[in-house]
């Protein structure tokens, strides 16, 4: 993937996509000895970075895949986004789901005009329901982040920040399935000036960073984590570009995670979800590392459950 196609790609989903806006903190920056600027994709349509990939990945189907639609399994944000993308774009959205999703997703997928099929709580359940579904309705299946068209579209995230700050020295994410940390990191290679992408993952799920390690897709044994956009695991299309663009992969304990997450309601007034906190939490903890520094931190999504406030229990 080359720079004139993260290009494209940005120009094309311009229309279906919110330039979302950087906060800062002299607060913050005082107290962290360098200056941070916060791309607030919690602001983005259906509040995550992940309109950007469905929208590009649907548009770059052809008419004849668009008449039939597109499917994928999802629990979290990318159910949401394909939905909302599709809906955007005059297309059917075949959303497979676990039957233990809370109802209030189900419900946010069903209001973007999603499709919903429930299935069991496996992931060799969700890969059967989604196979079946290509099968029957001729569906073209899309990755939440192990796809070229994904991976590109999260990208576009970190190029209008470095339009705004092109002089940053690091751009750190959190990592999940690794679409938005590999499009970041491309984006960080093509356009960014002497500037570095690192990761941010929790402790109880770090496969991203155990990868790195032994130069193969690693798993997670357990994902007993509040980070719950973070479970997934990397895919053989956006690890090369990890392994070849990602400067390294900071991990945090779940009590860093909460205090990140809970700093940032209280400081920048604005709402994100455990698993985008999980980036500001790796600089917290590597204070001395951004000493003096200029950092972008992408807060990747704001759909947090209300009810349940991590920093609210005793």
């Amino acid at each position: 993937m080359d720079k004139q196609q993260l290009i494209d790609c940005h120009h094309r989903i311009k229309p279906f996509i919110h330039n979302t806006p950087v906060l800062t903190s002299r607060l913050i920056d005082t107290m962290m000895g360098c200056s941070l600027y916060f791309k607030c994709e919690n602001f983005q349509r259906m509040g995550a970075f992940k309109m950007r990939g469905a929208a590009n990945a649907i548009m770059q189907l052809s008419e004849a895949q668009k008449q039939n639609g597109v499917v994928t399994h999802s629990s979290g944000n990318f159910a949401q986004a394909l939905s909302l993308a599709a809906q955007s774009l005059g297309v059917k959205a075949y959303i497979v789901m676990p039957n233990s999703s809370p109802q209030v997703k189900i419900n946010a997928v069903k209001g973007y005009g999603g499709i919903v099929m429930e299935c069991e709580p496996t992931l060799e359940a969700r890969e059967q329901a989604s196979k079946q579904i290509e099968e029957e309705k001729g569906a073209t299946f899309i990755h939440p982040s192990n796809d070229d068209d994904v991976i590109l579209g999260q990208g576009t995230a970190c190029m209008e920040l470095l339009e705004v700050y092109p002089d940053l020295d690091y751009v750190v994410t959190p990592v999940g399935g690794g679409g938005l940390v590999a499009g970041t990191a491309l984006a960080v290679h093509y356009f960014g000036k002497s500037c570095k992408t690192i990761g941010a993952e929790p402790f109880e799920v770090d496969d991203a960073y155990r990868s790195l390690q032994s130069g193969h897709i690693e798993t997670n044994a357990s994902i007993n984590t509040i980070a719950d956009g973070l479970k997934t695991q990397l895919g053989d299309r956006n690890f090369p570009i990890i392994q070849q663009h990602v400067e390294q992969i900071i991990r945090v304990t779940e009590e860093e995670i909460v205090a990140a997450m809970r700093l940032l309601w209280e400081r920048l007034k604005i709402v994100c979800e455990p698993s985008s906190a999980v980036a500001f939490a790796a600089v917290l903890k590597e204070k001395n590392q951004f000493t003096d520094k200029k950092i972008g931190i992408i807060i990747s999504g704001g759909n947090v459950d209300l009810n349940h406030l991590p920093f609210n229990k005793n």
